[in-house]
């Protein structure tokens, strides 16, 4: 049996932005917490890279201001540090901190580079694509070989979506201040900004409906525990040829702990012990047995009668629903008037065709589509985004390319379901599956395929 904890805070900058303002409106002094920050920063910078020579680029708003007042601190502890700036900063805070340095500041298209960057130019504030100057520079900086260290977030990522305004200075180390946001976790700002260290500046948070997801916490067995008790799973098979899709589906809940899943359908595969396979008929039969703790419906199957009548069951009952693959065919309305609680699982292709462009906001994207949908919305890729629809969203970063494989998500889907059964809520549920599905992958590595996954489950949840 599993459980999982809320997991680390993702804020929109928007959101900390208006943090920050609300202190400093009850009377917290703008300049404490950027002097808040500047010490989490200098400190992340001396147990970094200890006794090197450290340039810190400044740009010319709060970011900049934090650069300075790092600079200083970093003067004060004895390093040898040099500034180089775009030009003078504006704002009262920032301005005092870099009249605080007092020292030589270089030009930041000419100064050399040092052991250590520390890149303090844009942080959170940046929503346009970097100058030809700025792009230069960060461009030279970026072939120097040195060490970056960012404040907030290296410059040139948007910190809402992720996305590359530019080309980024890519960061070793990441200082986040008061919490992380929703572009350190998303597209390429996850893969650059380096390991992320959050430094707590002293500013209440908003509430936290965005949350990273944490690997889930394993209890033992009860020692009476029967194969019902651990939790029943249906899988409703496709057609002949596509069976093979189900048939992971099977694997994947068995291996996450579901103690029986029945296989329904015409039947097709190589046959497999732990595999219980009933008919059509005999499977609706098992639809109001009160020992059934989920269903998992979709991988393999395709648009006729047969499904169209599976799926109006399966909605219609009380019994938790994870739809996935060619379930998800059969559009919006049908599973928007579903009575079942549910969860989808599409990947951007099928997304699109239910709920319309994901867009740059992929948090957004999901979080609308489970407003819309009454369903727990699992928008798969590369950072997988699970939505509740009460807005509770997890961002998982804990995976691999390498899951990029025909038949992962079948295998994702046969997870969920089996936590399902367990007793998981929806969204745990999902939280867990992908994290386990992530972990997985992560193990599997180079030439992974998704026959491999239910296997690698048994290390995956030994691990825990």
């Amino acid at each position: 049996m599993l459980t999982i904890a809320a997991g680390r805070v993702l804020v929109a900058p928007e959101a900390m932005r208006a943090a920050e303002a609300a202190a400093i409106a009850a009377g917290v002094p703008a300049l404490d917490l950027m002097a808040r920050a500047a010490a989490a920063a200098a400190a992340a910078i001396r147990d970094f890279r200890p006794g090197c020579e450290v340039l810190v680029l400044c740009g010319r708003g709060n970011n900049g201001g934090d650069g300075y007042a790092t600079a200083c601190l970093l003067r004060g502890a004895g390093i040898d540090v040099r500034v180089a700036a775009i030009g003078p900063v504006v704002g009262e805070a920032a301005a005092a901190m870099a009249a605080r340095w007092g020292g030589p500041v270089e030009p930041l298209m000419t100064a050399a580079p040092a052991a250590v960057i520390v890149d303090a130019l844009f942080g959170t504030g940046l929503s346009r694509a970097l100058s030809s100057d700025v792009q230069a520079a960060i461009d030279r900086f970026g072939a120097a070989g040195a060490a970056v260290v960012a404040l907030d977030i290296p410059s040139g990522i948007d910190a809402m979506t992720g996305a590359a305004l530019g080309r980024p200075l890519a960061a070793d180390l990441t200082v986040a201040f008061g919490a992380m946001k929703y572009g350190h976790a998303l597209g390429p700002g996850r893969q650059l900004c380096g390991r992320i260290m959050v430094a707590d500046i002293g500013v209440a948070l908003p509430d936290a409906a965005v949350r990273l997801v944490p690997p889930p916490e394993r209890a033992a067995l009860a020692a009476d525990v029967h194969k019902y008790r651990r939790g029943a799973v249906l899988v409703v098979e496709g057609d002949a040829v596509r069976g093979g899709a189900a048939r992971l589906t099977v694997l994947a809940a068995l291996r996450a702990g579901a103690g029986v899943v029945t296989l329904v359908g015409p039947g097709c595969g190589a046959p497999a012990d732990a595999i219980m396979r009933r008919s059509d008929v005999q499977g609706q039969a098992m639809l109001g047995d009160g020992r059934l703790g989920a269903i998992a419906i979709g991988p393999g199957l395709v648009d006729d009668a047969r499904s169209r009548q599976w799926l109006a069951l399966v909605l219609a009952g009380d019994t938790p629903v994870v739809v996935d693959g060619g379930a998800l065919a059969f559009g919006l309305p049908v599973l928007a008037g579903a009575r079942a609680p549910l969860v989808l699982t599409p990947h951007d292709g099928e997304f699109v065709r239910l709920f319309g462009s994901v867009g740059a906001d992929r948090i957004g994207a999901a979080q609308a589509a489970a407003a819309a949908s009454g369903a727990v919305t699992v928008l798969k890729g590369p950072e997988t985004v699970i939505a509740a629809p009460d807005g509770r969203t997890g961002v998982n970063i804990h995976a691999s390319p390498w899951l990029a494989t025909a038949g992962s998500g079948d295998v994702l889907t046969g997870i969920i379901a089996g936590l399902l059964a367990q007793g998981m809520t929806a969204f745990d549920a999902a939280r867990a599956g992908v994290w386990l599905h992530g972990d997985a992958g992560v193990r599997g590595g180079a030439g992974l395929i998704a026959d491999d996954l239910p296997g690698l489950l048994r290390a995956v949840l030994g691990a825990l």
